[in-house]
């Protein structure tokens, strides 16, 4: 059986490297088939290269064998005889939410002083918005994502970064299907293996959802209008319109459950001229691109709205806080902020008429203040200058980072 190859996602490990020596009880999150147990495999392979005297205890419960350690007593007593004194004592747990009252067992071993913990888990079940609640002790929170096109370009050895990000654009992030030749293999990967089969799943398990017809419309809806302003009210009247009964109370429950799983990402608006954000009419990103195409197909494909998805996706990747900004006399795709640092985007596919060039540029020149303003677009030409805006191939700015 061909295995995928492996690669060091460089940015995630340094993260987890920084995390050695602190207290805290280190969990990685992020969506389904990201790569959270694959990384942690490599963060083990450089702890047993630095630390001679390490002792990694590793329980990963997508193995059969254990699986007589998914009941939080066990699990907590083979960690203990597992213990070596005089040693650096690391505990890895991969899908803990496999062991029931997990946190019970983690909570008592980060209480003991012994151990450096870190945990991977299915994010229906072990949600950012509940990690404080359910560990006692401290939590670092490492939100993984799937492949960004730098780390594409790294696993496929790429040297030709435009045409690399046309295959990007097609295939995705999601490494799992990189094994297979077709792209209608690839889809069905990514579909039937990742997006149904452990993400919609996970959320009907977790949330005991009874109407999984509405909740696969809701994927379908949200996932046909990526980009676009979205009012939870107007999707429930939608689906009411296209005999689905629902309202918007339901709606929004499930759009929070998917949000939740790392299925999307919802980004709000902020209002730039008023420096305030907006509390309605959002907009949803896929956390991968791939999902679109593998439910939906590629016919009457909107690239500009795809490439936008991998924009937000990449901010959010590079820890930004990100927002839609909007203006009395218009809209900017991004408001992307990090402590003092502000940068607004808006994002094309092609630039090369000169009618939408000035469209999209003029946005930018619209605002007002000092911030930096950038044009994302797919030039293949260096970037450039237009009345303070930086014009940008989008291939080199995914790569810069």
């Amino acid at each position: 059986m061909n295995n995928i190859k492996l690669i060091e996602r460089e940015f995630y490990l340094e993260q987890l490297e920084h995390t050695k020596r602190t207290p805290d009880i280190k969990v990685i999150t992020g969506v389904r088939r990201s790569g959270k147990s694959k990384l942690l495999e490599k963060f083990i392979e450089k702890i047993k290269s630095s630390d001679k005297n390490a002792n990694i205890i590793h329980v990963n419960f997508n193995l059969l064998k254990f699986e007589q350690l998914q009941e939080y007593h066990k699990l907590h007593n083979f960690i203990e005889d597992s213990y070596q004194e005089g040693k650096d004592n690391y505990v890895m747990i991969d899908e803990i939410q496999m062991c029931e009252n997990f946190e019970k067992a983690v909570n008592s071993l980060h209480a003991s002083e012994k151990y450096n913990i870190y945990v991977t888990g299915s994010n229906a079940f072990l949600l950012s918005s509940d990690l404080a609640t359910l560990f006692t002790g401290r939590t670092f929170e490492l939100k993984m994502f799937p492949f960004s096109f730098k780390e594409y370009v790294k696993y496929y050895n790429s040297t030709d970064y435009n045409t690399a990000f046309d295959s990007y654009l097609e295939e995705g992030g999601m490494p799992g299907s990189y094994l297979y030749m077709t792209a209608k293999e690839k889809y069905s990967y990514i579909n039937d293996e990742v997006f149904n089969a452990l993400i919609v799943r996970d959320i009907i398990r977790r949330y005991n959802i009874r109407n999984v017809n509405l909740l696969n419309k809701l994927v379908d809806f949200l996932m046909d209008n990526i980009g676009n302003i979205t009012s939870i009210r107007k999707i429930a009247d939608t689906l009411t319109s296209n005999k689905i009964k629902t309202n918007d109370k339901t709606v929004g429950k499930y759009i929070e459950y998917l949000c939740n799983a790392y299925a999307f990402y919802r980004i709000r608006r902020y209002d730039i001229s008023g420096k305030k954000y907006l509390t309605t009419d959002d907009k949803f990103y896929l956390s991968d691109h791939s999902f679109k195409f593998a439910r939906l197909g590629t016919k009457n494909l909107n690239i500009g709205r795809v490439i936008e998805n991998i924009v937000a996706v990449e901010l959010l990747r590079r820890g930004y806080e990100v927002y839609v900004g909007t203006m009395y006399n218009g809209e900017i795709d991004f408001v992307a902020m990090k402590q003092n640092e502000k940068i607004y985007f808006q994002v094309a596919d092609d630039i090369t008429q000169e009618e939408t060039f000035k469209r999209e540029v003029s946005a930018l020149l619209k605002i007002k203040d000092a911030y930096p303003k950038v044009l994302l677009a797919r030039t293949r030409q260096k970037e450039f200058q237009y009345e303070g805006v930086r014009v940008v191939n989008l291939a080199d700015w995914l790569i810069q980072y």
